[in-house]
Parts: structure tokens; C-alpha cells; sequence
């Protein structure tokens, strides 16, 4: 007699053995000694009895069972064991997971870029906020150059052309490092080339007057602002260094005795020797008792426990409040 929804429900387990409730063409509740219970399939293939689960009772309901048990009955009639093809589909899909744009790119990333996990990483950000989306789970083989044109025409479309060029060729390394590790045939990026609008080049503000300068570091010597910010103000003009480097600065480079701070640029895994004048020494022994025991210099005030470096806003902010726009 087939099996229903009541019998089911009501099928109590015993309290020596698992037992099991047939429903039609091969196909059995399994009632375990807990009171699991599971949907299964007996068929022969090649001479050998074999089981094929179908689901777990209440997820799976009587009808979804039966349609998963007529499913591998066509598959048994065509020839193809369905126990083997479940598994070679399974298979599949973790192949393809493993070889996704954002699985690569990220190993990419985690190999090729330093502190490729912090949040302030460029490249990483424009990946996540511009590609992975829409292509981040998709095999990189299947994936065609339309498919990346479509995100880009998003980028453009808020009127940021020179985060559409850089995300592109981004998307070229991602490539040629799955090329390079036989996960793809070949970089597609190149076939873009001229699909978008060329980049308009920007000029940034800069103070070159002598006594506009002076100004300035007579703003910065008086802005109220925490204590971080303003030594990171004061120091900027003293070492000459990216505003993003300044902000990562950590205590274990930085030789106060010696005068130097020494440090790695990421972009060219270059050591990059700074010295430090006694006005510099200055301020970093005056920020020292308030992040020197943390990481970093200029900590973010979100943590006090130092793990994070200042953000980007956190200065411009305080340019503007001193009366200074970042760009012209």
C-alpha cells in the first residue's frame, strides 16, 4: 500500500531496530531508531542492488520524494546510473565553485597584493563592489567579455570612467594569474580595448606659493581635532610620503633611535627608507602613549585597540574643516 502524508506523520520509531514503510517503485521510508526519517530508493544497476537517498522527512515531503524517485527512474531507463550521476554533478559544481572569478580572484589577490584583507585595499573594494556581484560565482571560463563590458557600463554609468579603466585591468590580472595556473585559456580583457571612454586626465590641488604653505601649517598647528589626526597633519609635510602609507604607518617599522622609518610598498615590494628629522621624531613621540600599543600609528577611532589604521575621510575631513578641498 503507498505511503501517506498520514502514515508518515504518524510512523513512530521502535525502540530495537530502524524499520522501513514501502511506498512504490523502489521507493521506502527509512524510520531510524531517533525517529529520523528518510526517503530512499532501491534500484539495480550492473547487477548490483544500490540506494539513492531522496531527502530527509519533513524537508523533504512525500511528493518532492517521489519526484526525485521518477527523476531517477528516467535516468535508469536511459542507462545512467543515477547514484554515479549525482555525484558526478555534485563534482561539477565544486569544480566550478573552485574555479569561480571571485575564488581566483581572491587567491590572486591574497598572493600577488600585501594586506590584500584590509578593507582599505583598492583593488579588492572595486572587485567587490564592481564584479563579484554579478560575476563573482560564475566559472572564469564561462565568462565572456560582454559579461565584463556589462559591469563596467555600470561603473560608467556613475560617472567614474577611471574606476571603470582600473577595475578592467584588474580583471586582465585576475586572468592572466588563471591562465598562468591552468584555470583559464587565455585573458579576454584585451578584446575591450576601445569599448570604453578614454579616461579624462584630473589635475589635483596643490599649494606651491611659499606663503600659501606657510599658511597651512599654521592651520594644521592649530586644529582641535583628536590627537591622532593632528600628528598625522603635522607629520604629513615632514616625510613626504602617499597619504595611504602615512595612514598605515606601523610602530614596528619605525626606529625612533635610528631616525628611520623603513617600510614596503605594496605595489612594488620595494623598501622605502624615510628619515626621520627630530620635529618627526617629535610628534611620534607624542602620539606614542596613545597608540603605541597597538599596530598602528594613526589608529581609526572605531578601535581603540589600534587593529585598524586611520581612514582617508578622517584627514580630508579636517583639511575641509581647516578650509582646504582635496581637489581643485
Amino acid at each position: 500500500m503507498p505511503l501517506s502524508d498520514t502514515t508518515i506523520k504518524n510512523a513512530k520509531p521502535n525502540a530495537d531496530k530502524a524499520y522501513k514503510l514501502p511506498d512504490e517503485k523502489g521507493m521506502y521510508l527509512l524510520v531510524n531508531l531517533n525517529g529520523s526519517k528518510y526517503f530512499r530508493l532501491k534500484y539495480r544497476f550492473g547487477g548490483k542492488e544500490k540506494v539513492l537517498a531522496l531527502g530527509v522527512y519533513p524537508d523533504t515531503g512525500l511528493k518532492q520524494a517521489r519526484e526525485k524517485r521518477d527523476e531517477a527512474r528516467k535516468l535508469l531507463a536511459d542507462g545512467i546510473d543515477p547514484g554515479e550521476n549525482r555525484k558526478a554533478v555534485k563534482s561539477s559544481k565544486a569544480e566550478s565553485a573552485a574555479n569561480s572569478f571571485e575564488v581566483i580572484a581572491r587567491e590572486w589577490g591574497s598572493k600577488k597584493v600585501n594586506e590584500w584583507d584590509d578593507k582599505n585595499n583598492r583593488s579588492k573594494r572595486m572587485l567587490e563592489r564592481n564584479i563579484f556581484p554579478w560575476l563573482g560565482g560564475k566559472p572564469i571560463t564561462d565568462i565572456l567579455p560582454k559579461d565584463i563590458l556589462d559591469c563596467l557600463r555600470r561603473v560608467e554609468d556613475r560617472g567614474t570612467i577611471e574606476t571603470a579603466h582600473r577595475t578592467l585591468q584588474i580583471c586582465g590580472q585576475v586572468f592572466r594569474y588563471a591562465v598562468a595556473t591552468g584555470r583559464a585559456e587565455r585573458d579576454i580583457t584585451p578584446d575591450l580595448r576601445g569599448s570604453l571612454p578614454p579616461a579624462k586626465g584630473e589635475h589635483f590641488a596643490a599649494i606651491t606659493e611659499p606663503k600659501a604653505v606657510a599658511e597651512l601649517l599654521r592651520a594644521v598647528d592649530s586644529y582641535q581635532g583628536s590627537l591622532p589626526a593632528v600628528c598625522a597633519l603635522k607629520l604629513a609635510p615632514l616625510v613626504f610620503v602617499r597619504p595611504g602609507e602615512l595612514r598605515a604607518a606601523e610602530w614596528q617599522h619605525i626606529d625612533l633611535e635610528a631616525k628611520e622609518w623603513r617600510y614596503y610598498v605594496s605595489k612594488t615590494a620595494v623598501q622605502h627608507i624615510v628619515p626621520l628629522s627630530s620635529q618627526a621624531v617629535a610628534i611620534l613621540e607624542e602620539v606614542r602613549p596613545f597608540s603605541g600599543h597597538g599596530r598602528f600609528v594613526f589608529p581609526s577611532e572605531r578601535t581603540p585597540r589600534g587593529d585598524r589604521c586611520m581612514s582617508d575621510n578622517t584627514l580630508n575631513a579636517a583639511l575641509k574643516r581647516l578650509g582646504y578641498g582635496i581637489r581643485t
